[in-house]
């Protein structure tokens, strides 16, 4: 049958063709220049052929965002407490259902391509985008997200529901100079930690699409960096598409300051596997249009690139007829379902965690808790971060426990105070006090009546100040102020202010970006630039400065605080809401400044406490905490992330036992920030980081959390019979383990238990986590019900990088299964023995790379160019570092030689060959003089005492050298083996 008779007029429209011919067949079709527009986020509409117009990217870490009204989902921090699949594959399924209806309403703007899930290991709390991923576990991260990429794409064998794009790959776990820090990560980190939570929503879920990071990894830009093809397309086989995070292909110019112009930075991210640049389009088109003319990008380079994003829009459906593809029906029916809210209340409370529950205060009786006293500002509020959608309507705590209470007395028996004080702002040259009119206009006054603000102390010097009359926020712009805003909500959040005690009773007020608010003429208020000599006189306790009022004075009109401790002591039971703001003091482009509650909330907690000791704190955040007096004294802890719009519903049913709380903690929470190390430390294995290598005492470790019923473990048991030499069970190395553990409900009501599988590993050639997680299940048992809950486990994925040879390993050796409530609450152990591999000496005489050390110390990985591995350097040129070499069989050769390939930007370098520890005698010096420049490389030799024996190597570097990789020999330039 022809074409013509079919009504199909190009090849590509046939959907009995093979796809990727399809595919191949349109992008073949398309002019030079339409190839340079569609390689931008939004593809312009190509007529002549019918294709039209689409956009890449939208936005739903945890429900559509900026679109509309939609099903709002806890932010994903929250989600990754549930430790629940199924949970997460039905919650991509309703945020796919509601893109279509998006997409239908308009499907030039809100395209199918959604940004979620965030992958990023979450190894710093301190993280300022911390809830937006799932915690600090690569195994807990890769199953949520692979599961959750399984509802969003849906399970047609031919066209996608919607397109999950796994961000941000790789490295980004910081935000303060995410665009010009380099995360430096060895390849031991790399394929054992900050991989593996990639990898199994590429090979068991099948993302079809992926952004690329901001930060450089080891030197080199992320949009740059060669893992894209070698790794996630070669080695992981994804056939989607690859995407550029907002601004960044023209960052490597702009941020980076990598290349003097952005026509080579585009063209080299297109090569090393960008498909889709979201960035300035006339910028970006330009420079490719530049790189084709100069050759250094080809024209072949853009098909390959399009064949990628068009593969995916035709497995979306875009190009067949509607009645092929069971997506294409989905229509407003699918938006805000009642299946879609219960699924939100589930998610809500199935991620809160019980953290602490003394003397058994919760749950809480509504018959016999008498006076409940609601306190904080967290009771009355759903607050949203940047990611989250339009909420179709929201319930507070307070709102929710009041209807767990209700009858004729409910509002009697429940008694709300914010603990937020009430202010009135006064200017301090002349005594004007500050008032606000029905349109939001701030003035100052002699005559007038003040207006009483309500200010939030949100910790580490932000505030935020409210008008109740009004129901509006204080807002800034760059020269004034008004009361307009209906939440601090925005990527600049100008809600936020400063009120900085500067002399006695004078303040300097702030606006969000530390410029000074001065009383201007005329009774007005002024947004000002803040000059040094000016705002150093007011730091020197002058009231006026140029002229003008700097500092105002805060009168406090009522003191929440006192009004707290009052109903605190006349409730029976004293709930107390503390937390974070998802948008203050931590969000995108913003890490933490600590891990504490803010001052004020922390002394509510004491004092409410001191004088109601029934008192239970429910924590809301973003983030772990550092909360060790709160642990200490309260009897009763509830953590909850910021769980949209069943927020309070979820917390109440918790509190007063229609739900039993089973969420778990997906990080490890410290003590304190004293824990931790640099937040731009990407080594977790050297750094102690998670608490796979956490030696210290944690507040709460890594899986933590209790529920209302004791649940017993009983009969840890493997299908591996035993050794008969090693007289435990034993299996090879490419085999797979069942493992079973009868779990017990020995409560007198139903619940739910996480239980948890681990693995610890026994003697190992190198540094091995303490222990990891390999197995967890999320049960509900009635009570007194008996469950055997059934694990299968590939020992393959308890290989370590063997930096040897460059490829996983599993070694032979005991390894030990511990069963338990936590990564700490372990119940059962069973032995188990792997006949893997012995991971053999280095031969001396091979070439090494620098990057493949046992370890390390003051030491960073930066860039190679002539290679695509990475090099290596001292952390600052001031000071020495050194690379360990362990186990180098130095009787394979006769060692006369050390040879190193090197570059230098200074005269004064480096690098002594020390044998068996840092600080021995060095048996060669290798002078390392200026090679012109960084990527300017050299073989340099300087000949080795005699030694012999099996020896750890150690290279102590001196100055502002790089060194690629190494050899020790007789005549490494005659030998041309290589070791990794």
């Amino acid at each position: 049958m022809s074409h013509e008779t079919t009504g199909i007029e190009y090849l590509f429209q046939d959907p009995k063709i093979h796809l990727d011919e399809r595919v191949r067949d349109l992008v073949s079709r398309l002019t030079l220049e339409e190839k340079v527009e569609s390689m931008l986020q939004y593809q312009p509409a190509i007529d002549r052929l019918g294709v039209a117009a689409y956009k890449h990217g939208t936005e739903a870490a945890h429900g559509i965002a900026w679109l509309g009204e939609a099903t709002s989902f806890p932010q994903p921090v929250g989600l990754a407490c549930t430790w629940d699949t199924e949970l997460m594959r039905l919650i991509g399924s309703v945020i796919a259902d509601e893109a279509r209806v998006y997409y239908r309403r308009d499907p030039k703007l809100n395209g199918l391509t959604l940004w979620a899930p965030t992958v990023d290991m979450e190894r710093d709390p301190r993280w300022g985008r911390n809830e937006e991923a799932y915690g600090e576990d690569p195994y807990l991260t890769g199953e949520l997200s692979k599961e959750l990429v399984k509802g969003i794409q849906g399970d047609h064998p031919v066209y996608l529901k919607a397109v999950a794009t796994l961000k941000h790959f790789l490295g980004n776990n910081n935000e303060v100079d995410r665009g010009i820090g380099s995360s430096s990560i060895d390849p031991r980190n790399l394929r054992e930690y900050y991989l593996r939570a990639f990898e199994k929503p590429f090979t068991e879920g099948g993302a079809q699409s992926m952004m690329t990071s901001y930060n450089l990894i080891n030197g080199t830009p992320a949009t740059l960096y060669h893992g894209v093809n070698d790794i996630v397309r070669g080695e992981w086989g994804m056939d989607g598409f690859v995407v550029s995070d907002a601004g960044d292909v023209m960052g490597i110019v702009n941020d980076h300051q990598y290349y003097d112009s952005h026509t080579p930075g585009v063209a080299e991210s297109i090569r090393a596997g960008i498909d889709s640049i979201t960035d300035d389009a006339e910028l970006s088109k330009q420079a490719i249009r530049e790189a084709l003319v100069q050759g250094t990008l080809q024209e072949e380079d853009l098909d390959r690139a399009l064949f990628h994003t068009f593969r995916v829009r035709f497995r979306l459906g875009e190009f067949d007829p509607a009645a092929d593809n069971p997506y294409a029906s989905i229509g407003e029916e699918a938006l805000l379902t009642e299946q879609a809210r219960e699924l939100s209340l589930r998610a809500a409370r199935e991620q809160i965690v019980l953290l602490k529950n003394e003397h058994e205060l919760l749950p809480l009786n509504p018959a016999r808790c008498g006076k409940v006293a609601v306190i904080g500002t967290h009771g009355n509020e759903v607050y949203r971060d940047w990611y989250s959608g339009t909420l179709p309507y929201q319930v507070t705590p307070l709102e929710a426990i009041r209807a767990k209470l209700e009858g004729e007395d409910a509002k009697e028996r429940v008694v709300y105070r914010d603990g937020k004080k009430r202010v009135i702002l006064t200017a301090v040259n002349d005594g004007a006090k500050l008032t606000v009119d029905s349109s939001g206009e701030m003035r100052l006054s002699q005559d007038g009546e003040p207006t009483v603000l309500t200010m939030t102390d949100w910790g580490y010097g932000s505030v935020t100040l409210h008008d109740e009359h009004l129901g509006t926020y204080v807002t800034s712009d760059e020269e004034t102020l008004r009361v307009t805003a209906d939440e601090a909500y925005g990527w600049y959040v100008k809600e936020v202010f400063g009120l900085t005690p500067v002399g006695q009773g004078e303040h300097l007020w702030t606006t969000w970006n530390g410029k000074p608010v001065i009383a201007g003429t005329e009774g007005s208020l002024k947004v000002v630039e803040a000059e040094k000599s000016a705002l150093n006189a007011v730091e020197s306790n002058a009231s006026t400065v140029l002229g003008q009022s700097q500092t105002f004075q805060v009168e406090t009109v009522s003191d929440g605080l006192a009004e707290a401790i009052a109903a605190a002591q006349a409730a029976d039971t004293a709930i107390v809401f503390v937390g974070n703001h998802p948008l203050i003091n931590g969000k995108e482009e913003n890490d933490r400044p600590g891990l504490e509650l803010a001052a004020s909330q922390q002394r509510l907690i004491e004092e409410v406490y001191r004088v109601n000791p029934n008192t239970i704190v429910v924590l809301t955040g973003s983030y772990p905490f550092a909360i060790p007096w709160v642990q200490e004294h309260i009897p009763a802890i509830v953590y909850t992330s910021h769980a949209g719009q069943e927020h309070g519903t979820a917390i109440a049913d918790v509190l007063f036992g229609d739900y039993a709380p089973a969420g778990r903690l997906n990080m490890t929470w410290v003590q304190s920030e004293d824990q931790l190390g640099d937040i731009k430390d990407y080594d977790i294995i050297r750094g102690g980081r998670t608490y796979q290598y956490f030696e210290g005492e944690s507040l709460y470790p890594f899986g933590h959390g209790l529920t209302y019923s004791p649940f017993e473990y009983n009969d840890l048991r493997t299908d591996v019979p035993k050794d008969s030499v090693k007289s435990i069970a034993a299996l090879d190395a490419v085999d797979t383990l069942q493992v079973w553990v009868e779990v017990t409900n020995r409560g007198v009501a139903a619940g739910e238990e996480v239980v948890q599988l681990y693995v610890r590993p026994g003697a190992s050639r190198v540094k091995r986590p303490l222990k990891t997680l390999c197995g967890f299940q999320r049960i509900r048992l009635e009570a007194g019900e008996t469950r055997t809950v059934s694990f299968t486990i590939r020992m393959k994925d308890w290989a370590i990088w063997d930096v040897t040879r460059d490829c996983y390993c599993v070694e032979s050796g005991e390894y030990t299964l511990l069963a338990g409530a936590s990564s700490k609450d372990i119940r059962l152990e069973h032995p188990v023995y792997v006949r893997g591999e012995v991971i053999p000496p280095r031969q001396a005489g091979r070439s090494i790379r620098a990057e493949n050390f046992d370890n390390c110390s003051d030491i960073v990985l930066d860039e190679s160019k002539e290679q695509r591995e990475a090099c290596v350097r001292p952390r600052t040129p001031q000071r020495s570092g050194w690379i360990a070499f362990h186990g180098v069989d130095m009787d394979t050769v006769s060692v006369v030689e050390l040879q190193c390939r090197v570059s230098c930007n200074s005269s004064d370098a480096t690098i002594e060959l020390r044998l068996d520890a840092p600080d021995s005698e060095a048996v060669a010096r290798v002078n390392v003089g200026n090679t012109g420049g960084a990527q300017a490389w050299v073989t340099l030799s300087e000949a080795v005492h005699s030694v012999s024996g099996t020896r750890d190597v150690y290279l102590l570097l001196s100055g502002e050298v790089r060194l690629a990789h190494f050899t020790l020999g007789a005549n490494a330039t005659e030998d041309s083996g290589f070791q990794a």
